[in-house]
C-alpha cells in the first residue's frame, strides 16, 4: 500500500481508502432506499480488519449511511485505533419519513457528538459537510459549526462532499474564502466532470477524495444490460437500461481492451485511472467482504499518459453522455 499526503495537512492517508456506505445495511427513508441492499454485520467487520491488514488507515463514512449504524460498526471494529484515520460526514437527516438536509449551526455541533460517541473516539480526524450547496454558505452557519469544532479539538480538519454532477460553484467558494482542508468528489473513468476541480485543489493544497470510483459497481465489468437491483437497494433508481447498455458498450470498445495490456482487473484499471493523478489524495470504493478489500489493492499501476489520453477521450465522445443520462436519472 502506497501513502499520500492529504492536502496541507498532517494526515497521511493510504491510496486505497474504506467506503464505509455499504456497511450501513438496506436502511430505508419512507420509501425511498439510502443503502446497498442487507449487509452481514459480521461480514462487515471482517472487511474491516481485513482492509487494515492490507494497509488501508482510511475509512470514510457518514451519520446517514444506515442511519448511524455505518459509524457504529466502525467504532466497534476499530476500537479507537488512533493510527487509522477516520472521516464521517453530517447534513443528511431523516424526518417524519423523507429525506432533509440540514446545516445550522446547532444540529451540526450536535450530530458531531453523536458521531464521535458512534465512532467511540474523541476526535474526527475530518468532518465533511454532506453536500452543501451554495444556499447553505449564505449564512456561513455551517462553516462557523466546523470551525467552532475544529477549535475545540472535536474535529481535527473539516471539508466538503461536492454535488455529484455539478461540484464547480461550492469547490470555487471553498478555495476562494480558504475553508476547510479538502474536497470529496466524484472522480471516474465515465464521470470525469470534476477533473478540473482536482488541478485547481493540488494548486491550493486541498486534499481530494475521489468517490464512486466504480460508478455503484459497473466498472467492475460484473454488470450487465440486464442488471437488476432490489427494492432496499438505491441503485433500484440510479440505473436504467438505456444507461447501462450505453455504457457497457463504450466500456468494450474503447476502455476494456486496456486491462489485457496491463495485465490487470476491471476494477484496478478504473481505481488505477483516478490514482495516476496526483492531486487525488485517496479513492474509497466501498467494500463489504474480505474479498472487496483484496480486489481494490490488487493490481494498481501507473497508466501512461496516452492511455489516460484513451480513456478521456471516450469521456468527450461517449461517457459525457452517459454522464448527462445518469443525471437526469437522479
Amino acid at each position: 500500500m502506497q501513502y499520500r499526503k492529504f492536502g496541507s495537512t498532517d494526515l497521511k492517508v493510504s491510496e486505497i481508502g474504506f467506503g464505509a456506505w455499504a456497511i450501513g445495511g438496506n436502511a430505508m427513508v419512507g420509501n425511498t432506499p439510502i443503502g446497498w441492499g442487507k449487509a452481514d454485520d459480521e461480514v462487515s467487520v471482517a472487511a474491516i480488519r481485513a482492509s487494515l491488514d492490507l494497509g488501508i488507515n482510511f475509512f470514510d463514512t457518514a451519520d446517514f449511511y444506515g442511519l448511524g449504524h455505518s459509524e457504529t460498526l466502525l467504532g466497534t471494529a476499530l476500537q479507537n485505533n488512533q493510527d487509522v484515520v477516520i472521516a464521517t460526514k453530517v447534513g443528511h437527516r431523516a424526518i417524519n419519513g423523507a429525506i432533509q438536509v440540514d446545516y445550522s449551526k446547532e444540529y451540526i455541533v450536535n450530530a458531531c457528538e453523536l458521531s464521535l460517541q458512534r465512532l467511540q473516539r474523541n476526535t474526527i480526524d475530518y468532518y465533511q459537510l454532506h453536500t452543501a450547496r451554495m444556499s447553505h454558505f449564505e449564512t456561513t452557519e455551517c462553516v462557523a459549526a466546523m470551525e467552532l469544532l475544529q477549535q475545540q479539538g472535536k474535529i481535527r480538519y473539516w471539508g466538503l462532499s461536492l454535488n455529484t454532477f455539478h461540484p464547480e460553484p461550492e469547490a470555487a467558494l471553498l478555495m476562494k474564502s480558504h475553508w476547510g482542508s479538502g474536497f470529496q468528489l466524484v472522480f471516474n473513468i465515465i464521470n470525469q466532470r470534476a477533473k478540473g476541480i482536482m488541478q485547481q485543489a493540488k494548486a491550493e493544497q486541498f486534499g481530494v477524495i475521489a468517490r464512486m470510483p466504480l460508478q455503484f459497481g459497473l466498472l467492475t465489468g460484473k454488470f450487465s444490460k440486464e442488471a437488476a437491483f432490489t427494492q432496499d437497494d438505491h441503485r433500484s433508481f440510479r440505473f436504467n437500461k438505456d444507461i447501462l447498455a450505453d455504457a457497457l458498450a463504450a466500456l468494450e470498445q474503447l476502455v476494456w481492451p486496456l486491462c489485457a495490456q496491463y495485465g490487470i482487473s476491471k476494477t484496478a484499471l478504473a481505481l488505477s485511472y483516478i490514482l495516476s493523478y496526483d492531486a487525488v489524495s485517496t479513492v474509497i470504493p466501498g467494500i463489504r467482504t474480505p474479498q472487496h478489500a483484496l480486489d481494490n489493492t490488487t493490481g494498481i499501476v501507473q497508466l501512461a499518459e496516452k492511455d489516460i489520453a484513451q480513456i478521456e477521450s471516450a469521456f468527450d465522445t461517449h461517457f459525457s453522455a452517459v454522464v448527462a443520462q445518469m443525471e437526469q436519472q437522479g
